[in-house]
């Protein structure tokens, strides 16, 4: 018998390819299965009409896409996503897009933050961009902190670019062609995008689990 997961994923699916708001729909089927917190948060992450898949996997471009052009990063997007996958808590969506599945606001800054941007930096040196460009969240405790440490390393491994905070990431990134984010407000008002965390997990073997097989898990297959 299929769970209230499953029964409510359909339901939403359905809604959505109809031409439904998300967040309406979304309620909508929640409520009416009475899903726990972290489903509804699943789904709202997941979960996109067929319309909109196609949509943004035609923006989607291999990091090879970067070699010789500007490469503009949603930093504490890209980190969150990156340090998620890193601890089995990502997740690969349906529009092909790696996510967190944290309720994480702002960023946290640890002692693994020099180790994860060190990781990054020196995977995006590989594929020779042009020049990098990370944007930080200005109004997120501790930004100013991470965006120096983040222009120590692209000093450290030979990369050209820069990072900076400032007040609308979203909006900054915009202005950009090439982006690296999973954010869906700004992949669907950009050009290219890439994907970092899910091109890195490749490249190291690291598995990432895909929102099909935690809904074949609920229906116990």
């Amino acid at each position: 018998m299929p769970s209230p997961l499953f029964e409510a994923y359909l339901d939403l699916k359905y809604l959505l390819n109809r031409g439904y708001r998300k967040s309406v729909a979304l309620n909508f089927v929640a409520n009416h299965y009475k899903l726990k917190k972290e489903d509804r948060h699943l789904l709202a992450r997941c979960v996109f009409s067929e319309k909109e898949i196609g949509y943004r996997k035609k923006k989607r471009k291999p990091i090879n896409f970067v070699n010789g052009k500007i490469l503009a990063v949603d930093g504490f997007n890209v980190l969150i996503t990156l340090e998620s996958v890193l601890e089995g808590k990502a997740i690969l969506c349906e529009d092909g897009f790696v996510r967190d599945l944290k309720y994480q606001r702002g960023y946290r800054v640890s002692e693994k933050t020099g180790e994860i941007l060190f990781f990054l930096l020196k995977f995006l040196s590989k594929f020779n961009p042009k020049r990098v460009i990370f944007l930080y969240d200005k109004p997120v405790s501790k930004s100013g902190e991470v965006a120096k440490l983040t222009n120590e390393i692209i000093e450290r491994v030979g990369l050209s670019g820069a990072a900076e905070t400032v007040n609308a990431v979203d909006f900054e990134l915009k202005k950009f062609e090439i982006v690296a984010t999973s954010d869906l407000a700004v992949i669907d008002k950009v050009k290219y995008v890439v994907d970092i965390p899910q091109e890195l997990a490749e490249s190291e073997k690291i598995e990432i689990k895909k929102f099909e097989e935690i809904l074949n898990e609920d229906l116990g297959h």
